[in-house]
């Protein structure tokens, strides 16, 4: 899959183990980068593994409630 390319919400959710539900949340919580086109949310994989890399994902006590996917 090209990093280059705009991804839908499951395919970041899968990209990063996690549920679409939980990516959902982190836009709505942790100001994930992440863009609205219409109704639609799209993600940049590079975008996302940055975010990730900074710390900017680090758990939180209101992340408590969300469950991520097993591998």
């Amino acid at each position: 899959m090209s990093k280059s390319r705009w991804c839908s919400l499951d395919e970041a959710a899968q990209h990063l183990g996690i549920k679409p539900t939980t990516l959902y949340k982190w836009v709505e919580r942790k100001q994930m980068p992440a863009h609205k086109v219409g109704r639609l949310w799209k993600f940049k994989l590079e975008e996302l593994d940055e975010w990730v890399k900074s710390g900017k994902g680090a758990e939180d006590p209101k992340d408590s409630e969300l469950e991520e996917t097993k591998p």
